[in-house]
């Protein structure tokens, strides 16, 4: 059975864990790096005609502030932070199922412009376009500890799914040249991709930055191995 290693923080290791088990493929978590709340100012809700998430997270760690823009349409990058939003009392959630700069072309095309868009404190590039985006960090993501177990739950034929760019730099810095011929990356983006390095038995990325994809590019690897 081919080995899955999923270096996402939770909720979202835990979910992405599922899905592969579905596949009939054995999943291992190992999250690099755990979400913190961070202390913010929430400005003022008639200031904005749109609400901006482009991350679960930022949903979840906002805090009770976040309940003063329940009034304004929210948009959000995909399913997982719109439900996110949904369990936080929103009950209108647009959410995307590209990019971030592809829901933003959404909010544009509803004729929004005045946009508040909670995040983390790194964020991938957005084509703004017509928008007037408001950033505001609300969390962090903390770097836990290099644990060796990482490399011994790496068998020779595992795949590592990488969900960011910053998770393909710990990643490259963590795992050895001489380890890397044995394993496969899929990585979300092909951003995520490059951060990797190079060496990889194979590395891919989808077209759109979606966990389906990703688990589709693993079991096209596995079926023409034979797992």
């Amino acid at each position: 059975m081919r080995r899955v290693l999923i270096l996402r923080p939770e909720p979202g290791a835990g979910r992405t864990a599922q899905a592969v088990a579905r596949l009939g493929l054995e999943a291992v978590t190992h999250p690099l790096f755990a979400p913190q709340a961070l202390d913010w100012t929430p400005p003022v809700a008639a200031d904005f005609d749109a609400l901006l998430m482009t991350s679960a997270h930022a949903a979840r760690l906002t805090g009770p502030a976040l309940a003063a823009y329940r009034a304004l349409p929210a948009y959000a990058v995909g399913e997982a932070t719109a439900a996110a939003l949904r369990a936080q009392g929103f009950d209108r959630v647009v959410a995307g199922d590209g990019d971030a700069s592809a829901i933003a072309a959404r909010i544009a095309a509803d004729g929004h412009r005045a946009v508040l868009h909670l995040a983390g404190t790194t964020v991938a590039p957005i084509a703004a376009g017509s928008l007037n985006i408001t950033r505001i960090a609300v969390y962090s993501m903390a770097s836990l500890p290099p644990d060796p177990a990482l490399l011994r739950a790496a068998v020779p034929g595992s795949v590592l799914l990488v969900h960011s760019p910053r998770a393909g730099e710990r990643l490259a810095a963590h795992v050895p040249t001489a380890v890397r011929a044995g394993l496969h990356v899929v990585a979300i983006s092909a951003a995520a991709l490059a951060a990797c390095g190079a060496g990889w038995a194979s590395a891919t990325a989808p077209d759109q930055p979606r966990d389906d994809d990703m688990l589709a590019l693993v079991l096209r690897l596995c079926e023409g191995s034979g797992r």
